[in-house]
């Protein structure tokens, strides 16, 4: 049985259900650990289901975060550092990545909170997840005000790209369900993936 729901439904929902419908219904998404740090040095950690592909030349990905309605350490970071990094969620960590929806304050290190580690790779300055088998750091390249609800486009250009050896085929494909990469459907429901099947470049 199929249920239908139009507009003025959705409108009436109280508010987490319809947080939670609505965010469900774009599918899986992937999910990532945004790392930066503040000018003062302190650490943030932020999980993230809105990176997307944008391009492969230049490399870059784009990053939607909500209304700046709120304290939003890791845009701020990003606004002052201009640089960030991404770092998928394995299924090993899946409860501390999690736990950095939390909001903690301002002066507190994120990644110790959860119980995550960072770490600093090739003179990048912005934090890595150590336990994250494919990492990126991201360069600042344009923050895109979306106008009808108030949230940005954070579009970012991949300098480094620090990916398990292993998962790299040899046409180039990574492959993350061998590294046990997960997924985001909705607000809080971490999937875990099969072994993806492959299918040859589409021709008519």
């Amino acid at each position: 049985m199929i249920k239908t729901f139009f507009r003025s439904d959705i409108d009436n929902m109280e508010t987490r259900y319809r947080a939670h419908f609505v965010n469900s219904l774009s599918g899986f998404k992937s999910a990532n650990l945004v790392g930066s740090i503040d000018q003062q040095g302190i650490e943030n950690l932020a999980v993230v289901s809105s990176v997307v592909h944008l391009g492969a030349n230049p490399p870059l990905m784009g990053m939607v975060m909500r209304p700046h309605t709120v304290r939003r350490d890791t845009l701020e970071n990003i606004k002052a550092t201009k640089v960030y990094t991404l770092n998928h969620i394995g299924v090993d960590f899946v409860e501390q990545a999690h736990q950095s929806s939390a909001s903690y304050q301002a002066e507190e290190n994120e990644f110790d909170k959860v119980g995550l580690d960072s770490e600093y790779l090739s003179d990048f300055i912005a934090p890595f997840v150590q336990q994250s088998a494919i990492k990126l750091g991201m360069a600042l390249v344009e923050i895109v005000p979306i106008k009808h609800n108030g949230t940005v486009l954070i579009i970012g250009e991949i300098v480094q790209a620090h990916v398990a050896a292993n998962a790299i085929q040899s046409d180039g494909f990574v492959s993350l369900s061998s590294k046990g990469i997960v997924a985001i459907n909705g607000l809080d429901a971490y999937v875990t993936q099969q072994q993806e099947k492959r299918f040859p470049y589409a021709k008519p």
